[in-house]
């Protein structure tokens, strides 16, 4: 869709159209004082909010948490952004999307979160998924799975039980190899502390 704008029209030319969490903006170009044209930007990629997840993680790592981070998205913005505090805490609740799903909670300003997005390194357990299924979560984006204990589909799949009442878009494996990777480590070094510790 194009349209050209010029003169006073200019001051107020930027729109935004809005549908679920696939924000697409509108933006001008055109040099000052000439006919502008009025083009559409693309939603941000799964890759982009991953990456924050990622930088979330890495949080955890140095924490010596398990690295897990997790953001939750709401019209192409951060709400709520959170890694593993588990020992930090001494709460066995304070995971990564537990956290961020309180954070954006709170920046909404109601349990609802029917039109955010939840992206997190490693697939939810029973009891994250659980609560994504309470808050209404319309789409989960994960990056890893995790063969033992998913419940996104590797183990169970509590985000699209058909007896739910909600049920989730789920996209997986995305930036698969970096997410996966920060938890191989993780565990690869705590294994080697512990049999340092034997010998």
């Amino acid at each position: 869709m194009r349209k050209n704008f010029s003169g006073q029209a200019r001051a107020s030319s930027v729109a935004t159209a809005c549908g679920g969490s696939n924000v697409v903006g509108y933006a001008l170009d055109g040099p000052q004082g000439r006919g502008y044209t009025l083009k559409m930007l693309e939603p941000l990629p799964d890759e982009y909010f991953m990456r924050e997840a990622l930088r979330q993680a890495q949080k955890a790592y140095a924490a010596d948490e398990v690295p897990v981070g997790a953001v939750v998205v709401r019209e192409d913005k951060i709400i709520g952004r959170a890694h593993n505090q588990v020992e930090l805490l001494k709460d066995a609740t304070a995971h990564a999307e537990m956290v961020a799903l309180t954070q954006a909670e709170a920046a909404v300003g109601d349990w609802r979160l029917t039109d955010c997005g939840l992206y997190v390194t490693k697939e939810p357990c029973a009891m994250c998924a659980g609560a994504v299924v309470h808050t209404r979560i319309r789409r989960v984006i994960f990056g890893c799975a995790d063969p033992s204990a998913g419940a996104a589909g590797s183990m169970m799949n509590l985000l699209q039980m058909p007896t739910f009442n909600h049920r989730c878009e789920i996209t997986s494996g995305v930036l698969q190899k970096e997410c996966a990777a920060i938890l191989q480590d993780f565990f690869r070094k705590r294994r080697e502390g512990r049999d340092s510790t034997t010998c």
